[in-house]
């Protein structure tokens, strides 16, 4: 118990240095996109891409109406680590999801968590249990049958590959 909190506590501390760099980083590490996610059914897919790298957002939701989401992806200023958030801003999605994947390309994930409910107006994040969804070295995908069907955000971080010399 005491090792997953200190992993926890490490993953943390990732997740704060990689918004911080994201935050002092030029524009040209950075982009944050809005995009809407629609109802109805059908998979709709939202992608951002930020130099060779590349996040793709598929999913198929139902109920009301659209709902204003947003992308940001981001790079490290060394170039290690590539980051993808999908997220809607004004909080928990009203939407009913049937499934959902965020791919990355260019890096393999070293970290992905997703999210019921954002922290928004005194509310808190509050991820998804980890038997909802799977991760992968480049996507973190819904698991059928185990997928409550809630979801306001996904983080994914991955190191990028280099060719070695």
């Amino acid at each position: 118990m005491a090792c997953k909190a200190h992993i926890n506590s490490c993953v943390k501390l990732l997740l704060l240095s990689v918004v911080l760099c994201a935050a002092r980083a030029s524009a040209d590490r950075t982009k944050t996109l809005d995009f809407d996610v629609k109802p109805g059914g059908v998979v709709q897919t939202f992608s951002a891409k930020l130099k060779k790298y590349k996040c793709t957002f598929r999913y198929a939701c139902q109920g009301g109406t659209n709902e204003q989401w947003q992308m940001s992806v981001g790079l490290s200023d060394d170039d290690q680590m590539f980051s993808c958030s999908v997220w809607r801003p004004q909080g928990k999605s009203y939407l009913f999801f049937t499934q959902f994947k965020a791919e990355i390309k260019g890096a393999k994930i070293e970290y992905a968590t997703a999210y019921s409910q954002t922290a928004v107006g005194g509310q808190r994040d509050v991820a998804l249990k980890e038997e909802e969804y799977s991760v992968s070295e480049s996507s973190v995908t819904h698991r059928e049958g185990a997928f409550h069907s809630e979801l306001s955000k996904l983080t994914v971080i991955g190191r990028t590959r280099h060719d070695e010399l």
